[in-house]
């Protein structure tokens, strides 16, 4: 992978998207970085991943980058839907993924060396992280879409909880059962396609990295 590295940006997504397919900025700062939903991402300089990747479009591209980003930061990090990157139950980073014509714009942030408050920080060095990222992306958006979802309910911290998903419009309230075949999460047998997911309780144990819950609805 082609990698572009800069000091201060506005935003490593907005150098990204004019580059070419198998490319990646990884920035120092960002003065604007931004999350889901318009979020602010903040970091002080030098002490986060900030990294955007073009990658080809795929379907799942959501889950794939977070099962790519989890695995390269280690086997506690787990998942929450659709974007976050958990340790120990506290948020360690965030992906987020644009689709254009041919091309998917995936920008990953992880806290390294600082964390706001109530947040998690990963001890590892940037250089390192990036290198495993950039291997796993790669194998991750080259298998069948049934074994990114395998992979991602591995790695769920959301299923098997009662779940509150704000969809903008209206608020739904239930048991995250299952991810659908098109990344969308099924609660209480709603698929919903986007939203904001606040973890409100476990209804059981939560699967461990490597042991997939078993699905309570088709799909």
């Amino acid at each position: 992978m082609e990698i572009v590295r800069v000091g201060s940006v506005a935003s490593t997504q907005e150098l990204a998207r004019s580059r070419p397919i198998g490319s990646a900025v990884v920035a120092d700062h960002q003065q604007a970085g931004r999350g889901r939903l318009g979020r602010v991402w903040e970091a002080p300089p030098g002490t986060a991943l900030l990294a955007s990747f073009v990658l080809r479009y795929q379907p799942l591209a959501p889950l794939a980058a977070g099962v790519a980003a989890a695995e390269a930061c280690g086997p506690s990090v787990r998942l929450k839907w659709p974007n976050d990157l958990l340790l120990e139950g506290r948020k360690l980073g965030g992906i987020l993924v644009e689709a254009v014509g041919d091309r998917c714009v995936v920008g990953v942030g992880v806290n390294l060396a600082w964390a706001p408050e109530g947040a998690a920080r990963l001890d590892a060095g940037r250089d390192q992280l990036l290198d495993d990222l950039c291997a796993a992306l790669d194998r991750w958006w080259s298998v069948p879409g049934e074994q990114v979802l395998e992979a991602w309910r591995a790695r769920s911290d959301t299923l098997g909880r009662r779940v509150r998903v704000d969809l903008g419009a209206e608020t739904v309230e239930g048991l995250a059962e299952d991810v659908a075949l098109d990344g969308s999460l099924i609660v209480d047998g709603r698929a919903l396609a986007a939203g904001d997911v606040t973890h409100l309780r476990a209804v059981g144990p939560s699967p461990a990295a490597g042991e997939a819950p078993r699905p309570t609805s088709p799909g």
